[in-house]
């Protein structure tokens, strides 16, 4: 892998912190020149001399992607400083949560204008230059929440699966043509997305476990821009969660409702707050948030896999349960 991406040029959004941060300093590693934008300079400036350390080139661009102009002056500094294009990860994004009714207006939007329309911005921009080119790989990373969704998301995974669907439907339009869109769905991940929430539930916040590591997506990433996949499902419980959705939808629902309030909202209270949703935030500049415990992980993960198991031997008893057994079987790969 690591001379597939040898002298490569890869534009990261949202590469001052967690996911982006993570993918950047692994592509260093692997020999790719980086083009490095976020809102935040500082901590790009940081970054970019870590990864020049490496022994790569590397090229800050401060950009709020939810700003068609700041996106396209990206890539035309990205084409300027390395004469090419070769990957495009979208990556920036905010994370919102409260009731519809507890929402403001403009931070729904703002939701939408960031996570999705910025994707759309930097697609537009990617792809141009692809075209130009004859090839290039675009990387949308959407989330969990772009295949179903929770309750007190609904700005997020409205525009996760915004994401999702408009990823799909550009992949089809320039199937055979040298260019790729992989799109990247992460369950949780331990990064300073969780500090920078916008929360208007009144209650403190936390990721749900199991916890991926941002290292581990960035994996992903790096899979997806050597061997492009149309869509990359991470973390323990991701391919589960999506099956027994679509399989048992009511029941799910249930599960997801009650499982979000009893462990993503504390019973801890703290003032409502827009987060990094309107500005970037002076805190959460690193990789990982200190989310993530390795020994709890392991727990969750017995616990879903025992779940699973006593589903699908619940489903067996009963000549349709069988038949539905095996399509579960199937789906999750087991």
């Amino acid at each position: 892998m690591k001379r597939a991406w040898k002298d490569k040029v890869i534009v990261i959004t949202g590469a001052s912190s967690g996911i982006g941060r993570a993918t950047a300093l692994a592509l260093a590693r692997k020999g790719a020149h980086l083009v490095l934008a976020a809102r935040r300079e500082d901590p790009l400036d940081e970054l970019a001399q870590r990864c020049e350390a490496l022994g790569v080139r590397s090229l800050v661009v401060p950009t709020d992607v939810s700003d068609p102009a700041a996106v396209r002056a990206l890539a035309t500094q990205a084409v300027h400083a390395f004469g090419r294009i070769d990957a495009w990860v979208n990556n920036a994004g905010v994370y919102l949560l409260g009731s519809l009714e507890e929402t403001p207006d403009d931070a729904f939007r703002q939701v939408m204008e960031t996570n999705f329309f910025g994707t759309v911005y930097g697609s537009r921009a990617a792809l141009a230059q692809f075209r130009h080119q004859g090839r290039g790989t675009l990387v949308n990373v959407s989330s969990i929440f772009g295949s179903t969704a929770g309750p007190y998301v609904s700005a997020y995974a409205s525009s996760k699966f915004a994401v999702r669907g408009f990823s799909a439907s550009i992949r089809q339009e320039f199937e055979g043509t040298g260019i790729h869109v992989c799109t990247i769905l992460p369950a949780a991940v331990d990064t300073p997305l969780w500090q920078h929430s916008a929360n208007y539930t009144g209650w403190r916040a936390r990721p749900v476990e199991p916890i991926s590591s941002p290292e581990r997506v960035a994996r992903a990433i790096l899979r997806g821009l050597v061997h492009p996949q149309r869509e990359l499902f991470i973390g323990p419980s991701r391919r589960a969660f999506a099956v027994l959705h679509s399989l048992f939808p009511a029941a799910s629902e249930k599960s997801l409702r009650a499982s979000m309030e009893r462990r993503q909202l504390e019973p801890h209270r703290q003032p409502r707050t827009s987060g990094s949703v309107f500005r970037p935030m002076a805190q959460g500049t690193g990789q990982s948030a200190g989310y993530r415990s390795p020994a709890r992980q392991w727990f969750r993960r017995l616990l879903l896999a025992g779940g699973l198991v006593a589903t699908l031997n619940s489903l067996r008893r009963t000549a349709t349960g069988r038949r539905l057994g095996l399509r579960v079987v199937d789906a999750l790969g087991a």
